[in-house]
């Protein structure tokens, strides 16, 4: 299988970057805070099989170029995405959000619906609940002996691209976003998917998206942690392509 090439598109000004891999109709995955395209090789060519997958990295996350103060909140993220999909020729794709990128996710199927054809969150944050900063550290400290060694060192280097002020101004934003609300309005297919030994996605986390959306497919990964992408990169994408196949995606 290919390894796919970079492709660097001007979008507000800004040139941002993805990583395309694989071939079939398209799909888009959007990273978690402070994360990397290169942190989703694994699922990415899982994927690969059966779609043509776009690893969107965000402003001043990977290779995609930020500002000072752009992103330092959600919406920003959002109408950057909406943007980019525009000017890569990809509205009305199928979205896959990992973490933070699984907010970023909801706030595009609700405020730009065209955009959105099918929504994938994986172990979603934010929501219902939004967390202080100090809360989710500490709650990733529980997760990181959980995870893969191998997704160590690109997970530093992805952080330490992004910067430590970039990373909490958007933390310190889930304190602000009501994401909740926005689910009432997403009408889009979604499936949502969380890890039994995940200690960042609090159990009243999907319930309450279940709620919002009572349409959405649930699937849960006995044993998963926070990076379901990278421990069970086979399993997310079997889930991933069944579920599209279901909705005519």
């Amino acid at each position: 299988m290919s390894q796919g090439q970079a492709l660097y598109l001007k979008v507000n000004g800004l040139t941002t970057h993805a990583w395309v891999r694989g071939s079939g109709p398209p799909l888009v995955i959007v990273p978690g805070l402070g994360c990397a395209s290169w942190m989703y090789v694994r699922v990415s060519r899982e994927l690969a099989s059966r779609r043509t997958v776009y690893v969107y990295d965000p402003p001043g996350h990977g290779h995609s170029q930020g500002l000072p103060h752009l992103p330092d909140c959600i919406e920003q993220l959002t109408d950057h995405l909406a943007a980019w999909l525009e000017v890569a020729g990809l509205k009305g794709a199928p979205i896959f959000g990992h973490s933070l990128g699984a907010e970023v996710a909801f706030d595009l199927a609700a405020r730009y619906p065209q955009h959105v054809g099918a929504l994938i969150a994986c172990a979603p944050t934010g929501i219902p609940e939004n967390p202080s900063v100090l809360a989710q550290f500490v709650r990733l400290l529980l997760d990181l002996p959980r995870e893969r060694l191998g997704l160590m060192i690109p997970g530093v280097r992805a952080y330490v691209r992004c910067g430590a002020r970039r990373m909490l101004k958007l933390a310190d934003d889930q304190r602000h976003h009501s994401t909740g609300p926005l689910l009432l309005q997403i009408k889009a297919p979604t499936l949502l998917v969380d890890g039994t030994s995940d200690p960042v996605i609090r159990t009243w986390t999907l319930k309450a998206i279940r709620d919002a959306i009572p349409t959405a497919y649930v699937c849960e990964i006995e044993g998963g942690t926070h990076a379901l992408t990278d421990l069970f990169p086979r399993t997310m994408a079997r889930y991933t392509i069944d579920f599209l196949n279901a909705v005519g995606q």
